[in-house]
């Protein structure tokens, strides 16, 4: 696990919820091109032949999508609106669920970073 593996991450994890899930969409590039099944961590391996530039330029497009994503669904509907694209099960899950999973996303991997940061530094938190 590296810091641009987590920025990548979720970059990716951004267009799987705000844009392929909620609204059915295509993957954006880089993304797009990846075999998924072949290489299920592509994000989190790949982002070492990336520069940190690249990282929070892909990172920063990718919330910026997120959000105008949202703004659009919020035109059509409110936070309980359902996905476009279903859950296998058919189920489908609220904006307001996405957006919520999204909270738990960025402090799981912000745990991460804080603990890579631990392993540098060698100070801990309170």
């Amino acid at each position: 696990m590296t810091l641009g593996g987590v920025l990548k991450h979720m970059a990716y994890v951004e267009g799987e919820w705000f844009s392929r899930s909620l609204h059915a969409r295509d993957r954006d590039a880089p993304f797009d091109a990846v075999d998924w099944k072949a290489d299920p961590d592509w994000d989190w391996h790949s982002a070492a032949n990336d520069t940190p530039e690249q990282l929070r330029t892909l990172w920063q497009d990718a919330v910026d999508r997120s959000r105008a994503s949202v703004a659009d669904a919020l035109t059509r509907g409110g936070l309980d609106q359902l996905a476009r694209r279903p859950w296998p099960d058919g189920s489908a899950p609220s904006l307001r669920w996405i957006l919520c999973h999204m909270i738990e996303e960025y402090a799981r991997h912000n745990g991460h970073a804080d603990l890579l940061r631990e392993a540098v530094d060698g100070q801990t938190g309170e």
